[in-house]
């Protein structure tokens, strides 16, 4: 399960950035993930929660924002959201498409005390 390391990337981020700027601890985590991340949410949901105890992050909230799949038609030249990497262009039907977005995972902010 890559959820569990995934956690354990976010528990050193959280760290560092808690003696960086000297918080206490986390109520709430935001994590932005693309829909072709290839994350397992409730996984990470529940990693998130094992990993993070004896950290800042004990007890945070985890919030998960779901970030859509994009891609640009060559066909039409849109960007478009796509629901499947091979999906085709919902605008022109057209199968020639670029992936533009979707992969990524960020944390996007945190509420610290």
């Amino acid at each position: 399960m890559h959820e569990m390391s995934i956690a354990e990337g976010i528990r050193s981020v959280v760290e560092d950035a808690a003696r960086t700027h000297g918080f206490a601890h986390i109520a709430r985590l935001r994590l932005e993930i693309g829909r072709f991340a290839g994350v397992e949410k409730r996984a990470l949901e529940f990693a998130f929660d094992v990993v993070m105890r004896g950290s800042a992050a004990e007890g945070a909230v985890l919030e998960i924002i779901d970030l859509p799949g994009r891609a640009l038609c060559y066909d039409c030249g849109e960007t478009v959201e796509i629901a499947e990497r091979l999906d085709p262009c919902p605008l022109c039907g057209g199968g020639r498409l670029l992936p533009q977005g979707g992969d990524e995972m960020r944390i996007k902010d945190m509420e610290v005390q």
